[in-house]
């Protein structure tokens, strides 16, 4: 069962302001539950767990069954929402090496992800590397028209059509999209590719738990629906408990120490496969806490490979910032460390010990350092990792998220600010309709340049 554990607070957390904040917490909660709270319209997923129907997720299972009929490579076309989330979950659940396997040692396709940015050489790369397999695409965006994702999909559907025909290449294509309407929308009606819903009362980085999470898991041989047992569990309990809510203790700890200046969250993993998690989690609450010139910055840091890059400036560096550590107690695979007779590396001391015990060492000696550095630590325990705490976790964050912007007086659910850079790239990509403000733009950039 996950916990939240604020021991490593009691220097820079009051009992006091732990019970000050507790009713502006209830009221949070109880805005969400009422579904009154500021963007109201992007609640869906609040109950998505419990209110996905059973013939939709047989649907999902038996369009994976057949993309695995297909293929050897799944591509992922999709940026932000649309990709990090079935990204962080292959990459915690999966093989640390999936490319290195065959498609028998994988048991399922290799699944890789495009649109989720702009490099003319990964998509060469990619290109390339799809030249002589068995691909199948799948799509993702509600609107179709989302620049890196849409050039992403020209390009594979071109590769597509070129390598099958037209339409074995549609046969190959699903498409996960609004319900009713956009670009994708009237693509997959008019061309026959089987497509998905992403509800529209569900945002991007809220849909982990749709089909836009779900289709990839599945055909990668994740167990979905213990996915959705975990995250229905964690809502039983979010919505049940109060005396010891880890989302409550976990939005309030960061709340606090907010409103005392520690403007920063650094999210801790040891395990290398958590790295997609905390980037799925820095755009969960940095797209729904920074606006209005509030939240806090999400930033993450992967140990113990960072503690020799980063660990410097969080030991010492300005005290603006506190961790959060995400630590799994039972790490899945183990090694013993053996012994050498001449110990000339100076580590027999470590012989017949497991690897774990020296990472969970390394955990521990660092939340200490930290905080006598006067960091502030808190910690979410799991476990394990499997796709029933994994389905928990990714509740759990959600639910906090959408508290703690509350708490901080913001709109969870929406991100205003991220139309500014598209706005200027069609300007000065001479988009129909940008022109005069391209020209301004460029003028700007000369001026810059001179």
């Amino acid at each position: 069962m996950l916990r939240v554990e604020t021991n490593n607070l009691a220097k820079f957390v009051t009992e006091d302001e732990v019970k000050n904040i507790k009713p502006q917490l209830e009221l949070a909660a109880q805005q969400l539950r009422t579904r009154i709270s500021p963007g109201n319209d992007f609640l869906g997923w609040l109950d998505w767990p419990c209110d996905l129907e059973a013939v939709e997720l047989e649907r999902i299972k038996a369009a994976a069954d057949e993309i695995r009929t297909q293929c050897e490579v799944f591509v992922v076309i999709g940026i932000g929402g649309s990709y990090l989330g079935a990204q962080a979950a292959l990459s915690a659940l999966g093989s640390t090496f999936p490319q290195l396997l065959n498609g028998a040692e994988r048991g399922a396709p290799l699944v890789l992800f495009a649109g989720h940015h702009l490099s003319s050489r990964y998509m060469a790369d990619l290109l390339d590397y799809l030249a002589d397999k068995e691909v199948a695409l799948n799509v993702i965006s509600k609107s179709g028209t989302t620049t890196e994702p849409a050039i992403a999909f020209r390009l594979l559907r071109k590769f597509l059509v070129e390598k099958y025909g037209r339409e074995e290449a549609m046969w190959r294509i699903y498409v996960t999209t609004d319900p009713n309407k956009g670009a994708l929308r009237g693509f997959a009606a008019t061309q026959g590719c089987t497509s998905f819903a992403v509800p529209s009362d569900i945002g991007g980085r809220y849909s982990v738990l749709t089909a836009v999470g779900l289709l990839p898991l599945a055909v990668a041989g994740v167990d979905v629906a213990a996915l959705l047992a975990g995250a229905a569990a964690m809502r039983e309990r979010l919505k049940d408990e109060k005396d010891d809510n880890p989302a409550y203790k976990y939005a309030a700890a960061r709340n606090i120490l907010l409103r005392k200046g520690y403007d920063i969250e650094i999210l801790v993993s040891y395990e290398p496969g958590l790295y997609y998690l905390a980037e799925w989690w820095k755009q969960l609450f940095g797209e729904s806490e920074g606006k209005n010139q509030r939240g806090i910055f999400p930033a993450a840091v992967n140990n113990s490979t960072d503690l020799h890059s980063m660990g410097q400036y969080i030991q010492e560096g300005r005290r603006a910032l506190f961790e959060t550590v995400l630590e799994i107690a039972e790490p899945g695979r183990d090694l013993s460390i053996p012994r050498e007779d001449d110990d000339a590396d100076q580590l027999n001391y470590l012989a017949e010990r497991p690897l774990s015990e020296v990472n969970q060492g390394a955990l521990e000696a660092t939340v200490l350092a930290h905080v006598d550095g006067g960091v502030p630590n808190l910690r979410i325990c799991l476990p394990k990792l499997d796709a029933s705490t994994l389905g928990g976790l990714f509740y759990f964050f959600e639910y906090s998220c959408a508290l703690s912007g509350l708490l901080n007086g913001v709109n969870p659910f929406d991100q205003p600010g991220v139309e500014a850079y598209k706005i200027n790239m069609f300007a000065l990509l001479g988009k129909p309709g940008y022109e005069a403000a391209g020209a301004e733009l460029r003028n700007r950039l000369n001026g810059e340049r001179v």
